[in-house]
């Protein structure tokens, strides 16, 4: 599924959250009964009511936190449905913020730290957000840093996010890989000048914008060998 890489020269790797670390459907699947049949497409008008309002927001130059931002857009998605359960509503918000991580991820930041190559979060997400769902996953440890974008108050994939990166780490986005699971966020990292693995977690198409990703892979697993490790 991959391209064949060329990884030489990687000193860094920066993670995507939501999509890519956390499972944005699994605070609707905790909760799959009592949403009942349209859980799917309320998980997934949330889901894209969120990015749409953040990236609105930034068009619109009206930043709000992507707390407010995902507390927006579940009230949108339930409306949509009809659904009115206030303690529901909570409910799948709390669950937001303690995401079920995707299987490999503890795995992968660890092997990537017996490399010695620094680990970090970039993030849309606002810092209690991330912190909520760093802490819930128990990866504290393997992370050197978890970035918000609320440091520069523009969400992904303006370029003034993804330079937090590189601002943190001292390294230079040539030399960072960065990883993520959503086509708009490869194409903006590509463009800004990072070296960019996606992890086409569903197996869907590329999307038609410039920025394209050195490296394709299904999931998290196999990126430590392809930078040097014995396994992952």
């Amino acid at each position: 599924m991959s391209r064949q890489p060329t990884l030489s020269g990687i000193r860094a790797c920066v993670f995507d959250a939501y999509g890519t670390l956390f499972d944005v459907h699994s605070a609707v699947e905790r909760h799959r009964n009592r949403v009942g049949d349209q859980a799917d497409a309320v998980s997934g008008l949330w889901r894209r009511k969120q990015l749409e309002y953040a990236w609105l927001r930034s068009l619109m130059h009206s930043h709000a936190d992507f707390a407010t931002v995902t507390e927006q857009a579940l009230d949108h998605a339930l409306g949509a449905y009809g659904i009115g359960d206030g303690e529901l509503r909570r409910d799948l918000l709390d669950a937001y913020r303690a995401l079920d991580c995707y299987p490999e991820v503890p795995g992968t930041l660890r092997a990537l730290r017996s490399l010695g190559l620094p680990t970090a979060l970039l993030s849309n997400g606002s810092p209690d957000m991330l912190a909520d769902a760093v802490n819930s996953a128990g990866l504290g440890d393997l992370l050197d840093a978890v970035i918000s974008i609320e440091d520069v108050g523009i969400y992904k994939p303006a370029p003034e996010a993804y330079r937090l990166a590189v601002d943190r780490l001292g390294v230079p986005a040539s030399a960072i890989l960065f990883h993520s699971s959503n086509g708009w966020d490869v194409a903006g990292a590509a463009c800004f000048g990072f070296r960019v693995a996606w992890i086409n977690r569903g197996n869907v198409p590329a999307d038609v914008l410039p920025g394209d990703a050195e490296l394709v892979l299904p999931g998290l697993a196999e990126v430590p060998r392809l930078l040097g490790a014995e396994s992952a």
